[in-house]
């Protein structure tokens, strides 16, 4: 699908929470052994709820802290004299199940294929890249279960409200196993990262500096709510709005990277297309909607063979050139589709082979049309 940037994202630089060297390296990749001992899942801390705050952050820290690691990733570049030098970047991550998944940021790991991580107390352990997902900015990488190895319960992000107290416990600039206490401050937050838009994110005042990238964010509960993952900042570092990846979005990603290697998306095979508002679109001759006017499809794609209708004619309004004859999608299941970001994601959080009722304008006609997803062909990382 194309990507336009809609109006309204945030103006600044949004700062990822680890710094990586890039290059090639020769990754050790660890043979799995066998448990001879149970695993400890960690169950949530049995206080009360919503009590006071320092009794909170505390047994919080103690009961999650063990699920909790540093990862280090080790790449290699190479010299003016094609001589290997290793470099190596840090960030956080969480074991997420008894078989050693540990969960992470993909910007952590990306350029990686080294990878060690330590425990609270010092215990280092190899790992291995299970999957990585672009999208989303989450990774899951493995190590061989052991003895006393320790789970961190996950939340249910869906229930959470402004105003609820959260800590993120990290390894902000190398400094392992760091808690950091505040509060939910915003919810569904938008940030342009790179070539696509993250939407849904959740914005916390808890500090998050580099090297919380991949931590968790956990209520007062001792359950993780999300993935921490970025900074908003003009500066590069912490100005009190850190942003993560709500946990419901991450056990999906996570469940698919797990059994197939990667996140699979929905896909409906729209290739590029521009937004639409009243104005722009009074000026095309139809009534003063918002949605996205399609420029071109993906031949043989889902929507390409429900029917649905690309540009075909190139048009001028003042200074910008548009191409016509498309159907402006202005809906997806009856919710208004102001923006192709808005589109878009409403698109991923589809499965694949649901059917999606596309609402169109056509000219003067309005219709709907039902679109079948298929899996992104494009998202083969």
């Amino acid at each position: 699908m194309g990507s336009m940037k809609g109006a309204g994202k945030w103006p600044i630089i949004v700062t990822l929470a680890v710094i990586f060297g890039g290059g090639l390296v020769v990754g050790l990749w660890l043979n799995r052994k066998s448990v001879p001992s149970p695993v400890l899942v960690q169950p949530a801390p049995s206080y009360t709820p919503f009590e006071s705050g320092e009794a909170v952050v505390m047994q919080v820290y103690k009961a999650l802290s063990p699920t909790v690691v540093n990862i280090v990733a080790t790449s290699l570049t190479w010299n003016f004299w094609l001589q290997p030098e290793p470099r190596g970047g840090q960030g956080t991550g969480f074991v997420i199940d008894e078989q050693g998944n540990i969960l992470t940021n993909n910007h952590v790991v990306a350029n990686a294929e080294n990878l060690e991580v330590t425990f609270i107390g010092g215990k280092k352990v190899r790992a291995r890249l299970v999957g990585r997902d672009s999208v989303s900015d989450l990774a899951v990488i493995k190590v061989d279960p052991f003895s006393g190895m320790a789970v961190a319960p996950l939340g249910d992000s869906d229930k959470l409200a402004v105003g609820q107290r959260v800590i993120a416990i990290g390894n902000p600039f190398g400094l392992q196993h760091t808690a950091t206490a505040g509060f939910i401050s915003a919810l569904n937050r938008d940030i342009a990262v790179g070539d696509h838009t993250m939407m849904g994110l959740i914005q916390t005042d808890a500090a998050i500096n580099q090297g919380n990238s991949g931590g968790p964010l956990i209520d007062s509960r001792g359950e993780v709510i999300g993935v921490n993952n970025a900074l908003y900042t003009p500066t590069g570092s912490f100005v009190g709005i850190g942003l993560a990846v709500p946990i419901n979005q991450a056990k999906k990603v996570a469940a698919q990277i797990i059994k197939f290697g990667r996140a699979i998306y929905p896909w409906l095979g729209i290739k590029s297309g521009r937004n639409v508002d009243p104005n722009l679109a009074t000026q095309m001759g139809l009534p003063a909607i918002r949605g996205i006017l399609i420029y071109e499809l993906v031949p043989g794609s889902p929507a390409a063979k429900a029917g649905l209708r690309g540009g075909d004619r190139l048009a001028f309004y003042g200074p910008s050139a548009i191409l016509l004859g498309g159907d402006v999608i202005v809906s997806v299941d009856g919710t208004p589709t102001p923006t192709l970001d808005a589109f878009n994601n409403m698109v991923l959080q589809k499965n694949v082979g649901d059917t999606v009722r596309v609402g169109l304008q056509r000219g003067p006609q309005q219709l709907t049309v039902d679109v079948k997803t298929t899996a992104d062909p494009g998202n083969q990382q």
